[in-house]
């Protein structure tokens, strides 16, 4: 791994940006992955809360519990031994998606501003393993790189009021996949069947950082047959190891 300069910032007085650098790009992301690993493992008397981003991780502390300079020492210290650490191998989250029709109604949309028909579409968007940055926005919500970028297509100029559970669109050069009802102004290209939130279950996520995603094409009648089947609990996602 590169080597990267960790610059400690303070926000107010209960919490660090620890700043990886600033462009978006796997090697960052995998700094902040690595780094978070750590200072869970380290369980730091004091520290509430960590919160990653695509090239931070602000860490909230009670100030009562810990003071800044031993928090920042102990942040350091901490760093100081990532490149020797190893994450789990990551897991590709094999996503299917019923394109076009009601359930992508934005579809003809892309592939006319992209010059391309919207099978096209289908088979760019299907060909990329995308990286799962970082969750955020709504609870189960990934924020992806790696689409291709034949592909980018503005958001719409007036967002809609109610998108569906399982959306997927494309907004500029990310795609993403909505994990309940929600306003938003993504062109959709589709929709699948999987649940990316449930608080009922451990862990309440489908996916998390550092996993890749790889959407694939199904009809109507196999995604009907996976939705009863994530309702009724029986539905096994399928993973399969990076390569």
């Amino acid at each position: 791994m590169t080597e990267v300069t960790l610059k400690y910032i303070p926000s107010g007085d209960s919490a660090f940006i620890i700043k990886a650098g600033d462009v978006i790009s796997e090697e960052v992301n995998l700094v902040v992955r690595k780094l978070l690993a750590r200072l869970e493992e380290e369980n730091i008397p004091g520290v509430i809360d960590f919160i990653p981003s695509y090239n931070e991780l602000m860490v909230c502390y009670d100030p009562a519990k810990i003071g800044y300079r031993r928090l920042l020492e102990t942040l350091r210290a901490c760093a100081a031994d990532l490149g020797a650490m190893h994450l789990p191998p990551p897991e590709v989250v094999n996503v299917p998606v019923l394109y076009g029709g009601e359930a992508g109604p934005d579809l003809h949309y892309v592939a006319g501003y992209n010059g391309l028909a919207e099978e096209d579409v289908i088979r760019i968007h299907t060909s990329a393993d995308c990286l799962v940055y970082m969750l955020g926005f709504t609870p189960g919500f990934c924020y992806l790189g790696g689409m291709d970028k034949r592909i980018a297509t503005p958001r719409q100029e007036t967002p809609r009021l109610k998108i569906p559970a399982g959306s997927v669109g494309i907004a500029g050069e990310q795609t993403g996949i909505y994990p309940m009802e929600s306003p938003g102004g993504w062109q959709l290209i589709g929709r699948t069947p999987l649940r990316l939130f449930n608080p009922d279950s451990k862990p309440e996520f489908l996916f998390t950082a550092g996993d890749y995603i790889r959407f694939y094409p199904v009809e109507q009648d196999e995604y009907e047959r996976i939705a009863v089947e994530v309702a009724e609990g029986t539905y096994q996602v399928i993973r399969t190891p990076k390569v």
